[in-house]
């Protein structure tokens, strides 16, 4: 019973093992958030998980809809998603780590044809219009902390959260001074405040240079510097009329740093080479790109599984994926070595527990030849009970096994005792009197 036992427990904990080898490895269910319902991030998502579940069976994406960027960040640091979608000027979660950049979006101050304003400063004691939507807070808040790099007081700028018609009238009635457009070359914020500055003031608007972007960037690493090209925001005219230079923020596809090498490469290989695919589920995709992983982001680094798989390839991932199977052979195999140890341990004490019970009934049949009736009892009762102790443990039950003689040979020798005194009995019962 004991060596079933112990052969259960082996093939349990061995089990077990190998499970958690396998669900630790590649094989994962994803919770990735999406942000509110019928947004970019949710449709995105949506068209990962097809892509992923077609090259990676063993990788699931779940979504977690979450109401705003910040929680989208917070999810990440309290361990509630494996990845998430963020923007990298609001609240980049601190363990968090780049899979991907899924969009750069340029911060545009779009100013009237003729504008004064050639600098941040200049702002003061102005109005700005800031596209009315789901980012209008956020976008404030971006506005406040660029004010403060130029040592302008955020409240010494107004600001009103307008639909694009009501930019138009505010701009036909000189009600504003610039609007903050944040979002992507190409349909968006930016172009549609573009249009909006242009119909209110029948000219041509332009965009506010930054030529010490990079100077932001060093104190802000969530604001990057970027470069807008000719035309980026409206082709005829041309806005901006040359590249400009500016600031961007950037959405990020983001993991916790505990996330394994292996499933971080997976997902980061799935968006850069299923591209094409992702775009046609999710305009959103058109834009991806992989992090740069010499880049020195002191805010959202790039995670070491997708630095490997941009900097090896695929070969990374036969690499990987190879040192699970290494690493679970040898525990495995330091496992069964183990078990095989502590069986001969088991083997070896059975042995010398039923050698001390076989020499308890050699000692039963000894004292047997010499015992009176009461002794005989007792030595019956002592061994009706180690009997039953040999039986319990499940020992000795081969016919010809040292046990079994040994027990027959107890059983024989207070039989014959037993027989003797008996006879002894008889005799004396019979023999004469003895005269006075």
């Amino acid at each position: 019973m004991k060596r079933f036992v112990l052969w259960a427990a082996g093939f349990l904990v061995i089990a077990a093992l190998a499970a958690a080898i396998h669900y630790g490895s590649p094989h994962a269910t994803l919770r990735v958030t999406t942000g509110p319902l019928g947004s970019d991030a949710q449709r995105l998502v949506g068209a990962l998980a097809t892509e992923v579940a077609r090259d990676h069976p063993r990788v699931r994406i779940r979504p977690v809809q979450v109401d705003n960027l910040a929680a989208s960040s917070r999810a990440i640091e309290t361990g509630q998603v494996d990845l998430a979608v963020i923007r990298s000027d609001v609240s980049p979660p601190t363990n968090g780590q780049t899979i991907a950049i899924l969009r750069r979006d340029v911060v545009a101050f779009v100013l009237p044809p003729k504008s004064p304003i050639d600098g941040i400063a200049r702002l003061a004691g102005k109005t700005i219009a800031i596209p009315q939507g789901r980012l209008q807070d956020v976008n404030s808040a971006l506005l406040d902390t660029i004010l403060g790099y130029y040592n302008v007081a955020p409240h010494d700028v107004k600001r009103l959260f307008l639909s694009p018609r009501e930019m138009v009238a505010a701009v036909h009635h000189r009600q504003i001074a610039a609007i903050l457009a944040v979002g992507p070359v190409g349909p968006g914020d930016v172009v549609d405040s573009v249009a909006a500055m242009a119909r209110g003031t029948s000219g041509t608007p332009t965009i506010l240079e930054f030529p010490d972007a990079d100077a932001v960037n060093q104190r802000f690493p969530a604001l990057e510097s970027f470069d807008a090209p000719e035309g980026a925001f409206r082709s005829r005219p041309a806005v901006p009329d040359d590249s400009v230079t500016t600031l961007a923020v950037t959405y990020r596809l983001v993991a916790p740093d505990m996330m394994l090498n292996l499933v971080a490469g997976a997902v980061g290989r799935t968006l850069f080479t299923e591209k094409p695919r992702l775009t046609a589920l999710s305009p959103l995709a058109s834009q991806i790109e992989a992090p740069d992983p010499d880049a020195k982001n002191p805010v959202l680094p790039v995670h070491p599984g997708v630095a490997d798989y941009l900097n090896n390839g695929d070969q990374s991932f036969f690499d990987e994926l190879q040192s699970y199977f290494y690493l679970a052979a040898a525990v495995i195999s330091i496992l069964g070595s183990l078990l095989t140890i502590a069986i001969g341990r088991m083997r070896i004490g059975r042995l010398h527990h039923e050698q001390r019970r076989v020499g308890q009934f050699i000692e039963i049949a000894d004292q047997a030849q010499k015992a009176d009736s009461a002794a005989l009892a007792a030595l019956e009762q002592i061994l009706h009970r180690l009997i039953g102790e040999v039986v319990a443990a499940g020992g000795g039950s081969g016919a010809g096994s040292t046990m079994a003689l040994a027990i027959n040979h107890a059983r024989h020798s207070l039989a014959a005792r037993q027989s003797a005194l008996v006879s002894a009995k008889a005799r004396r019962a019979t023999e004469p009197a003895e005269p006075g």
